[in-house]
């Protein structure tokens, strides 16, 4: 394990903090959401108790190395100071004489947010002088925003080697107990849940899983693959033909391991579909089919009845469920239901003592949707990063701490 905050000596130094403050804003840069800001709340506490002189980084949205006042993280600064009761500054940029100056006359128990680091193209790019540079602002470096973990940029990775003390801080170290442990240590029986749109986002994931898990359930649009894979009638469903052989290797290897794979064996099918305007389209044919077979002109909008009677004990029984990706066309209220029953037994089995870890975007707005998210028990914040740790990889902010 990597050190973790309390391990390492902060009092009364100066700390760098990369933080996860890509907060969604409205057209008026309102914080529509604040989950982010109050995720790192813990971490930025301890260090105001330990006497520190508490610098801020983050990123905020795809500037693309250009400043745009739009993507400005003086909202989260705002937000930040009533959240803590403190008044949290503002620089007007992550580098600079000016940033050097505020961060040197910093006191202890004062914070300072640096501006979007993402105004300047070396970030992203892991700039060795601009890692340098961010790195001499500070004596400490934490590592808190698991969701940017799997990115080698300056202020995850290359910022390490000008700071002498470095580690995880709560955020991160919680995302990796829980994450960690639900991979190499979890109480049986083992079971992931994968949803969403594309099986090729998830092979390496299911690949590594396989060899981990002891059953498998596949929802989503990535389940009509697999089943046009073994030969069964998918209609017009959203269906990735380059990846059929690869639908096909991986039944196979389950098959060897002897994980049980669930695939839909009903669906809710329609016949056209408003993707842009998130609705079934006007005057839109729905029904439920009687079986694994869609007819041709339809498309798998949801997983069907017989489909949640036959998973519901798998997920009743299981002591460790991990679950990515949403099980319909979850953005439609109307297709929506299969996911939010799955997140209602999730929640259940963890209330009979399963633990239980939900990542990516749409799985986590599916347990919030459902009222859940209080009963799972880790919610993780980062998406790409919560997939890269389930296929296995080494994420590249975390190695070098």
């Amino acid at each position: 394990m990597k050190k973790i905050i309390t391990e390492i000596p902060v009092a009364g130094k100066k700390v760098l903090v990369r933080v996860d403050y890509n907060t969604p804003l409205d057209e008026n840069q309102n914080i529509t959401n604040d989950k982010r800001i109050v995720a790192s709340l813990p971490t930025i506490k301890y260090l105001l108790e330990k006497k520190c002189a508490i610098i801020l980084m983050s990123h905020l949205g795809r500037p693309k190395g250009k400043v745009v006042p739009s993507m400005s993280l003086k909202p989260v600064a705002k937000r930040l100071s009533e959240l803590l009761g403190i008044q949290v500054k503002m620089a007007p940029d992550c580098i600079g004489v000016e940033v050097k100056k505020m961060a040197a006359e910093l006191k202890p128990g004062e914070t300072l947010l640096l501006e979007n680091l993402r105004f300047h193209p070396e970030e992203e790019k892991n700039d060795d002088k601009f890692a340098a540079e961010l790195g001499s602002l500070g004596e400490v470096f934490i590592q808190d925003a698991f969701g940017t973990v799997h990115r080698a940029h300056a202020s995850t990775v290359g910022i390490a080697k000008y700071v002498k003390i470095t580690s995880a801080g709560f955020l991160v170290e919680k995302e990796l107990k829980f994450l960690g442990e639900a991979l190499n240590n979890p109480k049986r029986p083992f079971l992931a849940i994968l949803g969403g749109a594309k099986v090729s986002d998830k092979i390496a994931v299911i690949e590594n899983l396989l060899s981990k898990v002891d059953s498998l359930i596949i929802g989503g649009a990535m389940a009509y693959t697999f089943l046009k894979a073994k030969g069964i009638e998918v209609g017009k469903s959203l269906v990735e033909e380059d990846k059929i052989e690869t639908a096909l290797h991986l039944l196979k290897i389950a098959d060897e391991k002897k994980v049980p794979i669930f695939l839909p064996i009903d669906h809710v099918v329609c016949d056209s579909v408003d993707f842009a305007n998130k609705k079934a389209g006007d005057g839109a044919k729905i029904y439920e089919t009687n079986g694994a077979e869609i007819e041709k002109g339809f498309m798998g909008v949801d997983i069907g009845p017989m489909t949640l009677q036959r998973i519901a004990p798998v997920v009743a029984n299981a002591k460790t469920i991990v679950w990515n990706g949403p099980l319909g066309i979850f953005e439609i209220d109307r297709f929506s239901i299969g996911t939010i029953e799955i997140a209602k037994l999730v929640a259940q089995a963890t209330d009979n003592g399963a633990i239980s870890v939900v990542g990516g975007g749409d799985s986590v707005s599916a347990v919030k949707k459902a009222g859940v998210d209080k009963r799972i028990s880790h919610i993780s914040t980062g998406g790409g990063a919560s997939l890269e740790f389930l296929e296995g990889k080494e994420l590249p902010g975390i190695a070098v701490l």
